[in-house]
C-alpha cells in the first residue's frame, strides 16, 4: 500500500460514498462478489487521459484500497500518482449524474469534460507534502 503521512490517495465526499454503496448493492447478486469500485486512468480523449471505473472483483498487486464512509474504492496501481490527493464527489443536476474528480494533479480538461491532462506527482512533490 502507498502511504504518505497526512496525504490520502483519494478521499470520498458523502455523496460519492452513497453512490458507491448503491452500485455495490446493485451488484450484490452477481456471481463474483464486488469488493469495491475500481478507479483508474487511461490514455484517451483530446486532453490526453480519461478517468475509468469498474466493479472490482479482485485486488491486484500494488492497488490502493481506500475504505471510507462504508464505501470502498480500489485505486489501480498505475493511477496512484495521478490521483494522489484527489477528492471523489458525485453530483446530480438537471442533465446528468456523474462522479467528479477534484484532482490537484489535473492541469487542464477538454471542452466537453470527457478527458483531462494530469501530471503525476513526482518524488519531489511528495517530499514537499
Amino acid at each position: 500500500m502507498f502511504s504518505i503521512p497526512g496525504l490520502k490517495v483519494i478521499s470520498l465526499t458523502d455523496a460519492a460514498a452513497a453512490r458507491i454503496r448503491e452500485i455495490m448493492a446493485q451488484s450484490a447478486g452477481d456471481a463474483a462478489p464486488a469488493l469495491g469500485l475500481r478507479v483508474g486512468v487511461k490514455k484517451g480523449g483530446c486532453a490526453g487521459m480519461e478517468y475509468t471505473f469498474e466493479i472490482a472483483r479482485e485486488i491486484n498487486k500494488g492497488d490502493e484500497v481506500v475504505s471510507e464512509k462504508d464505501a470502498t474504492v480500489i485505486v489501480d496501481a498505475k493511477a496512484v500518482l495521478f490521483l494522489l490527493g484527489t477528492e471523489l464527489d458525485f453530483r446530480t443536476d438537471r442533465f446528468s449524474s456523474t462522479f467528479v474528480f477534484n484532482n490537484p494533479n489535473q492541469v487542464s480538461a477538454c471542452g466537453c469534460g470527457e478527458s483531462v491532462e494530469i501530471k503525476p506527482r513526482g518524488e519531489s512533490a511528495l517530499a514537499a507534502s
